[in-house]
């Protein structure tokens, strides 16, 4: 197991930036695949970057492709998301997760969450 923080959401308007973070509490460096998800209200929680440095990939929603950059820190054990161009429709709580194993996109296979954090785009 692995406990996650995330950090840095915030209200942004339409076209603005903002970078999450996600701090874990061990190694997560060339053991898990680390997640982004967010969840709108009223919607269910949906996939939106992920990276493995096990295998070295990266992998996004089309939805954020070309403006979110998922990267980390090996010191810090920490996960970064980098929101670009953001859009009203990026509005969400955004969850850090980590699982072990084969990459997904799908929550219920990742066992290790965040609690949170919000996302607000004002248009």
């Amino acid at each position: 197991q692995v406990q996650l923080v995330e950090s840095g959401g915030g209200l942004v308007q339409a076209g603005g930036s903002l970078r999450l973070s996600c701090a874990a509490s061990g190694r997560i460096f060339g053991s898990y695949v680390m997640g982004w998800f967010r969840q709108a209200p009223g919607k269910e929680r949906e996939f939106v970057a992920g990276v493995s440095w096990t295998i070295g990939v990266t992998y996004y929603a089309d939805s954020v492709k070309g403006r979110f950059t998922i990267s980390g820190n090996n010191a810090k054990d920490t996960v970064y998301l980098q929101m670009n161009s953001l859009k009203p429709e990026d509005t969400a709580v955004y969850y850090c997760a980590a699982k072990l194993g084969a990459l997904s996109r799908d929550a219920h296979s990742f066992d290790n969450w965040g609690q949170g954090t919000q996302v607000t785009v004002s248009s």
